[in-house]
Formats: structure tokens, sequence, C-alpha cells
């Protein structure tokens, strides 16, 4: 391991212990820890109190704004999902996907027309399908293909930084 990876790794002990403490000596902050019901609940409640525990290891960190990056964009509030169009043709698109703890709405489903397949590039997710009993669950490097008229819905996704998801969707050519 480089000393730069074994420092930002210690780094992220000394948050989680210093997390760890603070909720020891604070009876509100212990009683809102209890209260998560979700990993992503416990990154945000530390994020807010200072301490950074949510990056896993190897995830790289966001280039400097301006570049090509894939990771790099700007922030977006809890519940937020914004897509952009990074490249199209007459039967295909390509879309990047940032969302922040994001999920469906109450009884949403998606039922497209378009072949899809997603790649997560960062952060993690929980989908559903309507013809699956348990939510799949997505982490960085996750791809997925979704048939079309496949109903799925997003449960959630990453807090903090979010989840980038890379999004190829196509359509079967039309008979003449």
């Amino acid at each position: 391991m480089a000393e730069e990876d074994l420092e930002r790794f210690l780094q992220k002990v000394r948050h989680l212990q210093a997390f760890v403490a603070a909720s020891e000596a604070d009876p509100a902050l212990r009683q809102r820890l209890a209260a998560c019901s979700h990993h992503h609940d416990v990154v945000e409640l530390a994020r807010l109190h200072g301490f950074e525990i949510g990056r896993r290891w190897g995830e790289a960190e966001a280039s400097p704004r301006g570049g090509a990056s894939l990771l790099a964009g700007p922030g977006l509030a809890p519940g937020q999902e914004l897509s952009t169009v990074l490249l199209e043709g007459p039967l295909w698109r390509l879309e990047r996907i940032h969302s922040c703890r994001a999920s469906s709405p109450k009884g949403f489903w998606y039922e497209q027309r378009a072949h899809e397949w997603v790649c997560l590039l960062q952060g993690s997710a929980q989908l559903s399908f309507d013809d699956e009993a348990t939510p799949r669950q997505l982490n960085c490097g996750d791809g997925l293909y979704i048939a079309p008229q496949r109903r799925h819905r997003v449960e959630n996704s990453d807090g903090g930084a979010g989840t980038v998801w890379l999004a190829l969707f196509w359509w079967e050519a039309a008979a003449p």
C-alpha cells in the first residue's frame, strides 16, 4: 500500500473513532445514531458532525472541476437526481446520472421501452424489480442490464458525494 493510501485509510479510522467517542459523550447524538436505519444515514450523520467516514476503500476523490472526469461535478442536495446526456445517436443515448439519497416516488415503477445498462462509477444503490422479492444491492463498479418493459425502481442511493451512474439506453431499429 502506498504511503498516501495508508494515510487516507488511517484518517478515515481516526474520524470513525472520533465519531464513536462523540456519540458516547452526547446522548442526543447517540440517540440519532441509534435511529439510523441504513449505512447512508450513519455516513450522513457523521458528515453533519464533521467526520468523513463514507468513502470506501479504493474510491478515488473526484477530479478538479472543469476536467472531463465523470465523477467531478456539483454536489446535490439529498433527494435530488441530475441526468446529463453525454452522447446520443438515433437509436441510443449515454447518460451520466448523479443521485444523492434519491429514491423513486412511493408506488412508482420505471417501465421504459428502451434497453438499459447501468454501471455504478461511485457509491452504491439499491434497485427493486417488480418480479423479484428482494432489492438488489449495487456497489461501485457493478453493472446491470435491464430489459425493456421490466418494472424497476430505485430504493435508495448514497448521500454525501452521492451515487454516479453511467447509463446506456438503446432501442431496436424499427422495421421499414
